[in-house]
């Protein structure tokens, strides 16, 4: 509704009072209601002029509560009473009457506008270094620290590594015990970070399933399995899912893939004929049997020594056979190219690589390969890259199997390798096979083929 100056309001209720048109009439032509102008004409009546003069005069309680007793007393409604004591609008009057009836006379007083003025307490002064009030102060700090972390050693303790939800939580535990500014100073996180932590601390976790799936993978491969792999076999499984958020969601479960352990040197020097690096760290094969490489580790075990021969094919990481042995003789090496061998075909061109150990200087090991049509490939002296590719299947070996597992006799740790074994070459999967297991990529790619 448009606003009205006071000469439209006087002229309006003068139209009126002339005898010549109605309420609904003169509303029309100045676009507002028959109700409106009414009232304007019952102001000019008890007031004139003066009725629609401007004013900013605040309404005492008093008045306002003369006002309620008229209209009880004479029974006049809000309008008409508006006209009598000149007040703005009826709507006033009826919010009066409401307060009065829900909260007294308290509720007429008028408040003062603007915000309330707050009382600042005087600031403590800085007791005396000292004296009771500084000792007191000192003992209650030292009392705070001391508390806070204990906690935090428990938490960093169970997962590692301490976040800032965590030190938000220490300090909520601690809200009523001490001080929240001076816990936020020690935990050395921002308010904002605190209170946002807390808002959401009583919140179910969204990813409470998918961090009980991580588990659940983590613990059937016996904590071999780091962020990559387990988001390979997520995928697997039908979960789309970040590495990154992997990663995270492991870090908070306090789950990481076991250590690296050393291997066994064979390098004993010059013992027989070397052979050139054919091999020249390219290790991408474009079919099974065209590649492999060999090497010997060692295990300390149960105060013995127990020396592993494999043979890995560079094509999909499969490990093509093995030997083992409680001394590193030439058997260790003859016996196990036998068994890898015979998986070759007359159609076969294979290159198999190898340091420059003993086992493979010797004259009947390079005699075998030539009778099989085998080309040697040595890694030059000392240089544990040219043949990394089994050096990290030893590491893999050792801290999936040797480090996490115990054994009860010699005779059970070679059971529980040829399982592992089997489990590598079958089940474990790897990110650059297209998250498959060797024996899987293998199949695959030769019934595509």
């Amino acid at each position: 509704m448009s606003k009205f100056t006071s000469e439209d309001k006087l002229s309006a209720a003068q139209r009126y009072l002339d005898g010549t048109e109605s309420y609904e009439s003169i509303a029309a032509t100045l676009g507002t209601t028959g109700s409106v102008v009414r009232n304007w004409v019952k102001q000019y009546e008890h007031n004139g002029v003066e009725a629609f003069r401007k004013s900013y005069t605040s309404y005492s309680a008093q008045f306002k509560l003369d006002v309620l007793n008229y209209m009880n007393q004479f029974g006049t409604s809000p309008n008409e009473t508006a006209a009598i004591f000149q007040i703005t609008s009826p709507a006033l009057i009826r919010k009066w009457r409401i307060q009065f009836h829900s909260s007294g006379i308290d509720a007429l007083q008028s408040k003062k506008k603007g915000r309330p003025t707050v009382k600042k307490e005087p600031k403590k002064g800085i007791p005396v270094e000292g004296s009771v009030e500084a000792l007191r102060e000192e003992v209650e700090r030292l009392r705070m620290e001391n508390a806070y972390f204990k906690k935090v050693e428990c938490l960093s303790s169970k997962q590692g590594k301490v976040t800032k939800q965590d030190k938000a939580k220490v300090v909520f535990e601690l809200r009523t015990e001490f001080p929240i500014k001076a816990l936020l100073k020690l935990a050395g996180i921002p308010r904002s970070t605190y209170y946002f932590c807390v808002k959401i601390f009583g919140r179910p976790d969204k990813h409470a399933a998918l961090k009980a799936l991580i588990q659940a993978i983590y613990d059937e491969h016996k904590g071999r399995y780091g962020y990559r792999r387990i988001t390979d076999e997520l995928k697997n499984l039908g979960h789309q899912v970040n590495h990154k958020k992997v990663q995270r969601l492991m870090s908070e479960l306090g789950l990481k893939s076991m250590v690296r352990m050393k291997k066994y040197r064979s390098y004993k020097g010059k013992v027989g004929k070397t052979a050139p690096n054919i091999l020249d760290r390219n290790f991408q094969a474009e079919k099974p049997n065209m590649k492999w490489v060999t090497d010997i580790t060692e295990f300390k075990l149960l105060g013995e020594k127990l020396y592993l021969s494999p043979m890995l094919d560079l094509f999909n990481g499969e490990i093509v056979a093995y030997t083992i042995d409680s001394r590193p003789r030439y058997s260790l090496v003859s016996k196990m190219l036998e068994q890898a061998c015979n998986r070759l075909t007359d159609k076969d061109k294979l290159l198999i690589h190898s340091d420059q150990g003993w086992h493979y200087q010797m004259g009947k090991y390079q005699l075998a390969l030539k009778e099989k049509n085998i080309t040697q490939s040595m890694s030059r002296k000392g240089n544990c890259y040219d043949n990394a590719v089994i050096e990290n299947f030893f590491g893999i070996l050792k801290s999936e199997f040797l480090y996490i597992q115990e054994f009860e006799s010699v005779e059970h740790f070679k059971q529980e390798l040829a399982k592992y074994i089997d489990y590598y070459n079958h089940k474990r999967i790897k990110t650059k096979l297209k998250g498959l297991s060797p024996v899987q990529y293998r199949t695959q790619t030769l019934q595509a083929a």
